[in-house]
């Protein structure tokens, strides 16, 4: 016992060693800090409004929809494209503000009936998307130099149920390669930044989304997460992300998806700068059969359900927490208790501590194959492109090679992880039942600088356990860091609970204040 104590205190200090010296030399390579432009006095009575307000001001005609895309379309250019690099094609303007002058003029003329309003919720709202995720006749590149003219032939299914809400697309949004590492960096159109801190990272993969969400370059957005995609861009940006239950969303589109895998850990999730848009959405995209079955629209009683918390993953890989980000599980559990009356409970769950080996061996059981996808059809050789890096001729980031070697590396030991995961996923079954929500850390620290992933990147353990389990989780704003950068906490709620997760995360947004503009 004296033994172990021993070990953690050495390991301790050797993770709060590296992690000072990388920002130390980080911090000095990339410079002084700069945030993106804060909106204009013209932009703010549009951007500082919810997708759901917006949608509300349209219909009531206090707001035309050719001025509201015509905004952010603007922002976009200025911002999204300019200061934080997160565009990969639009922002779609002609076509965009044709749309949204069409809705205004039938608005104006009375030509919609009320069944169509009904299933038009979001008439007149700009949303965005991530490039892997398919918008027809548009770049869908994958973030792939050899992709990049290739364009989808139709929308993914996500995308087309947020086109029938009334939604409009106004842009596509960069990833990684093939969504494959936890910052957005890819060699088509380079590294997409945080308005936070421009030297920071957006995390990934979904991070060019988070980007202009948080900068206020897009009404709302659209994510996928198969290891935290949704979670840590949503994390890393300070803006809500909701990963559902698997399954609930039709994934035809997303990533050469045909929606009908029945074995995967991915999923696709609404990302807001505010929680009342993230249930209006989640409904439009698993539609009225799956919303029934969710209960999406039954209201949550917060003083009925039971709360826990875990401190720590206890993997020996990742950071230990940092003093802020337990002040805020501190903080959180304080409420509930006082919500409640009851104590938010201290869980155990078996098999944290082997969190990134158990996402490793399922990834590794995944219908799609990175290597294929990375090549864009052909089979690569990480030795071949290890070399062609090393002489400056690579197509792919350092990080994408990272992910080839690591495919031909010793393989997790598949009886065991398979035997883990059951017994961790029962446990947390058991522990939650119907009525239970888990708090989890987002990660030990905030957004970290570019490149820091590259020496350090295991803390992302910290989400992707949760498609491990395939349960639903709800990543939280909880304000700024000393240093300016988003704190944060997950939601997490047993299969089909989603509506657990996210009148939590209202809950603690109107505690907190959730968003902070940048």
């Amino acid at each position: 016992m004296a033994e172990n104590k021993i070990v953690t205190t050495l390991l301790t200090i050797v993770h709060i060693v590296i992690d000072s010296l990388l920002e130390f030399i980080l911090g000095w390579y990339l410079g002084v800090k700069k945030e993106c432009s804060p909106p204009s006095e013209q932009e703010k009575p549009v951007v500082s409004k919810s997708a759901v307000e917006l949608a509300t001001l349209i219909r009531q005609r206090k707001l035309k929809a050719y001025d509201v895309v015509k905004v952010y379309c603007e922002r976009i250019k200025t911002v999204g494209i300019s200061q934080l690099n997160a565009v990969v094609d639009g922002p779609f303007t002609t076509e965009a503000l044709k749309e949204a002058e069409e809705i205004d003029r039938k608005l104006d003329n009375g030509e919609y009936t009320e069944e169509e309003l009904l299933a038009k919720p979001f008439l007149g709202v700009p949303f965005t998307t991530k490039d892997s995720t398919a918008v027809g006749g548009k770049l869908h590149t994958l973030g792939l130099v050899s992709r990049k003219n290739e364009r989808a032939p139709e929308d993914a299914e996500c995308v087309k149920l947020m086109k029938e809400s009334g939604a409009i697309i106004i842009a596509t949004s960069s990833v990684p390669e093939v969504n494959r590492w936890i910052e957005t960096r890819n060699k088509l159109i380079g590294q997409t930044k945080n308005p936070y801190d421009l030297r920071r990272s957006v995390g990934g993969s979904s991070g060019g989304e988070a980007a202009l969400i948080a900068s206020c370059s897009t009404a709302f957005g659209l994510g996928t997460d198969i290891g935290g995609s949704i979670r840590i861009p949503s994390f890393n940006c300070g803006v809500f992300g909701h990963k559902p239950t698997r399954n609930v969303v039709n994934m035809r589109g997303c990533t050469f998806r045909t929606g009908k895998e029945e074995h995967t850990m991915v999923a696709a999730g609404p990302m807001t700068r505010y929680a009342k848009d993230l249930m209006p959405i989640f409904k439009v995209l698993t539609g009225p059969v799956m919303a029934e079955k969710l209960k999406l629209s039954k209201p949550v009683d917060l003083k009925k359900l039971r709360f826990f918390y875990i401190p720590c993953n206890n993997m020996k890989q990742c950071n230990p927490v940092n003093r802020e980000t337990q002040m805020v599980m501190y903080k959180i559990r304080k409420h509930f208790q006082n919500i409640t009356g009851a104590e938010v409970k201290l869980a155990v769950l078996p098999h944290l501590e082997i969190s990134g080996k158990m996402w490793r061996y399922w990834m590794t059981q995944e219908p799609a194959n990175f290597n294929n996808l990375l090549g864009n059809g052909v089979e690569l050789n990480p030795f071949v492109e290890l070399f062609k890096k090393l002489i400056g001729q690579s197509e792919f980031t350092m990080a994408a090679i990272f992910s080839l070697i690591d495919s031909i590396l010793p393989k997790e030991k598949e009886e065991f992880i398979r035997s883990a995961t059951q017994e961790l996923k029962k446990a947390l079954q058991d522990l939650l039942g119907d009525d239970g929500v888990l708090f989890y850390h987002s990660s030990p620290r905030t957004a970290p600088f570019h490149y820091y992933p590259l020496v350090k990147f295991l803390d992302f353990s910290y989400f992707s356990i949760f498609n491990v389990l395939q349960t639903p989780v709800t990543q939280v704003p909880m304000g700024l860091d000393s240093n300016g950068m988003p704190l944060g906490i997950q939601v997490v709620a047993s299969d089909m609970n989603d509506r657990f997760c996210i009148a939590v995360a209202e809950e603690l947004e109107r505690q907190f204040g959730g968003w902070v503009q940048p």
